[in-house]
């Protein structure tokens, strides 16, 4: 398959300890969010997302910008990891870890997102460099209709973040 990160499907399938909110297989609360190379064009990464209800803005059939905003930041910072691993000839996971965090995010909201039926994202690296990768993203629902874009700028931390004891752990 096109862009495929070693054995893993989806990139958050090989990163281990992580407990993001967003982002996190470990974070049983989390919103579990699922990102992949696109299959038709590896130079998109992809992520759809189901709403629950409990995703609710205060009119209860569309999605939260919070939510949005959460699915647009750790997708993007996903993407600038695979990316980053992807650049440096390895699968996710293999060899040194390679960590990224948020430096800003930035969301516009076109439409409302409804809360019925699953969005997608749909992202693209539109500036690497060593330290920090730039990801923007459109926000699509089920029926094509594009409700927001993102920009994030992911810079790069220390491998100590991925500490399975966390990053302040001592000892």
């Amino acid at each position: 398959m096109a862009g495929m990160t070693g054995d893993a499907r989806f990139f958050q399938e090989a990163l281990l300890y992580n407990h993001c909110f967003g982002c996190g297989q470990d974070n049983e609360h989390g919103l579990q969010i699922l990102s992949r190379w696109d299959d038709e064009d590896p130079e998109l990464s992809i992520c759809d997302f189901e709403p629950l209800p409990r995703h609710s803005a205060y009119p209860i059939d569309v999605v939260y910008g919070g939510i949005i905003a959460g699915v647009v930041d750790c997708h993007s910072i996903c993407t600038s990891i695979a990316d980053a691993y992807r650049r440096a000839g390895r699968a996710i996971g293999n060899g040194d870890v390679i960590m990224y965090a948020t430096a800003s995010l930035h969301v516009n909201y076109q439409k409302p997102t409804p809360i019925s039926s699953p969005f997608r994202l749909v992202s693209r690296v539109v500036e690497a460099t060593e330290k920090r990768t730039r990801i923007e993203s459109t926000v699509f629902d089920e029926s094509g209709t594009q409700t927001a874009n993102g920009e994030v700028s992911a810079v790069l931390v220390p491998s100590a973040w991925a500490n399975p004891a966390g990053l302040f752990a001592t000892g």
